[in-house]
């Protein structure tokens, strides 16, 4: 088995973790995406071509990151009514309230603070995972920029973890 057979395997073990991890209510809103070496390669292109569009360097490096990846694993929280707690983390005054709005943004909201906790400890799981199995990662939001305005995630809010596999973390020492 080559080492990107086994980070790819890694990333399928980093989609258990996140689908197995504690819900709030039960209720699972969490998706999870091992893209393809494809997908990777169209996702890291973008983050660079936003990067230059926004002047915004740190797209561009960790789009790099992405090109440079053996593999990428995306997390997300899909649309979902509010829990029915009426606890006003989200900022409305209800889950009422809250279940009638959204905006157009770089992620949509607004999200339940329930269920975005949910999306925390889905993204914590996975990179045990990782970790476990020796696999080097990051948590990327910017990943989750570009993958939702390329179509490869359904998701409000959607963050990614790159994984490599060699003799120096590329995720860390990345300058500017």
């Amino acid at each position: 088995m080559s080492n990107k057979d086994a980070v790819m395997m890694v990333g399928r073990l980093m989609e258990l973790a996140a689908r197995t991890a504690p819900k709030a209510m039960g209720k699972d809103f969490i998706e999870t995406v091992l893209l393809t070496d494809e997908q990777r390669v169209a996702l890291g292109e973008d983050m660079v071509s936003l990067g230059k569009e926004r002047r915004n360097p740190g797209f561009e490096r960790d789009g790099q990151n992405v090109l440079d990846a053996d593999a990428v694993v995306l997390i997300g929280l899909l649309p979902h009514l509010g829990v029915g707690l009426d606890c006003g983390a989200c900022g409305m005054p209800g889950c009422a309230e809250f279940n009638t709005l959204s905006e157009n943004k770089d992620f949509r909201g607004p999200n339940c603070a329930l269920r975005l906790l949910d999306l925390g400890i889905a993204l914590g799981s996975a990179a045990k995972v990782a970790s476990d199995h020796s696999v080097d990662n990051r948590i990327m939001y910017r990943i989750g920029v570009s993958a939702i305005r390329l179509g490869l995630s359904q998701s409000n809010i959607c963050h990614g973890i790159p994984l490599s596999a060699t003799g120096k973390n590329i995720f860390f020492d990345r300058g500017r």
